[in-house]
């Protein structure tokens, strides 16, 4: 009994070290206050968003169902991984549990199928505002939108799904040092001292899926979208055209290029130290920045902010 008892101790450790930058102390200060900022601004924008888009009435259209999603997604994201990072920068005992772990990466992973279908749902949404204007209202129903947030929601559990039950299988030896911010299925995955060539060939067949295939639908939308916009007569259609796009363009550039470069490139070219800075970009910078894009380049977010935050003031000041 003691036996099986140190075995199982051994292959499942109950907390993990996570390295972060703790080779260099003199980095955790900056890094602490530029995610504690970033997690502050994270927080304003993205609630922002979802409040607009619930309270104002002229924003009760599919394009700010998906956005209000997206913020929900991205408060989520940042709120999974900045809270441990900081308590872990801010004290000299780095670790996480090993259940805190999986709930972690399990979250995390949840987050980023759900993004993926999610991305590629809004690009479907510009391609029929723009290509099909006057159907736009009969085909992008409401209840469309809200089976197409649905299935993006459930696509991503299932691929966490996935990847935990393979996951949680792996022993670890005693190993407890994991070389990153926060825990992710890669990061277990190289921790593991079993053969791990299942949860490789899984990990990259999901990947390829979640982000290829939507990936593939976005450019699609945005190659019919481009030659829409170019049979526009008047330079001021063809601007307003790309203008609708060029914030989901800007967002999906941002997500999808650190996703390829942490996922899908080949594992010789594969650099830990820049991975874990990658990993931070995406789950911290990424969902900071999202909110911004859409507000500064959108009249319609930026008048239901305007309104909101009137409305606020006359109510402060009875």
């Amino acid at each position: 009994m003691v036996s099986n008892n140190q075995s199982s101790l051994e292959s499942h450790p109950r907390d993990f070290i996570l390295l972060g930058i703790s080779d260099r102390p003199w980095l955790e200060l900056p890094l602490f206050v530029v995610l504690l900022v970033s997690y502050v601004l994270a927080m304003l924008g993205n609630i922002s968003i979802i409040l607009v888009s619930r309270l104002d009435s002229q924003l009760h259209s599919p394009m700010y169902i998906f956005l209000s999603n997206l913020s929900f997604l991205d408060l989520c994201y940042t709120t999974t991984t900045v809270p441990q990072m900081l308590v872990n920068m801010g004290s000299a005992k780095k670790t996480i549990s090993y259940g805190g772990c999986t709930v972690q990466y399990a979250i995390f992973h949840w987050l980023g199928g759900t993004e993926c279908v999610l991305l590629a749902a809004m690009a479907l949404d510009r391609y029929v505002a723009i290509c099909e204007p006057l159907r736009y209202a009969i085909i992008m129903h409401r209840p469309l939108c809200q089976q197409l947030v649905a299935v993006a929601w459930i696509s991503g559990f299932g691929n966490s799904l996935v990847q935990v039950i393979l996951t949680v299988q792996l022993p670890f030896c005693g190993r407890r040092v994991l070389d990153n911010f926060f825990c992710e299925v890669p990061a277990m995955i190289k921790l593991s001292c079993a053969d791990t060539s299942v949860n490789d060939a899984t990990l990259a067949g999901l990947v390829a899926f979640f982000v290829l295939v939507p990936l593939a639908l976005i450019l699609l939308s945005y190659g019919l979208i481009a030659r829409a916009v170019l049979r526009i007569q008047s330079s001021g259609g063809r601007h307003k055209a790309f203008g609708t796009c060029s914030s989901h363009l800007l967002v999906v550039s941002l997500f999808y290029l650190s996703a390829i470069y942490m996922y899908l490139q080949p594992p010789s070219s594969y650099s830990q130290e820049q991975g874990k800075f990658i990993s931070l970009f995406y789950s911290i910078i990424t969902p900071t920045l999202n909110p911004f894009i859409y507000t500064l380049r959108n009249k319609d977010v930026k008048g239901a902010l305007r309104r909101l935050l009137g409305r606020l003031g006359r109510l402060c000041g009875r």
